[in-house]
């Protein structure tokens, strides 16, 4: 299994996670004194869930090539 595989099955985890944390935020951002502290987890999740993307964006990850198109 090659780490752009391990990236597409973990990806769906990294989505969920970022996106519950980032709800989280956005709902303690809605009180005065806990904004920053909320905006914060805000963009927190929002690098969690966009962590695949933009490993793949980095290099960091190669995308493993599609192989040869069958004759028409």
């Amino acid at each position: 299994m090659t780490t752009f595989d391990m990236l597409q099955i973990l990806g769906y985890v990294f989505n969920i996670l970022g996106l519950l944390i980032c709800i989280g935020g956005l709902t303690l951002a809605r009180r005065p004194e806990r904004r920053v502290l909320g905006r914060s987890l805000a963009v927190l999740g929002f690098v969690i869930a966009a962590t695949p993307l933009l490993l793949q964006l980095f290099g960091l990850v190669q995308p493993v090539p599609a192989g040869a198109l069958p004759p028409n």
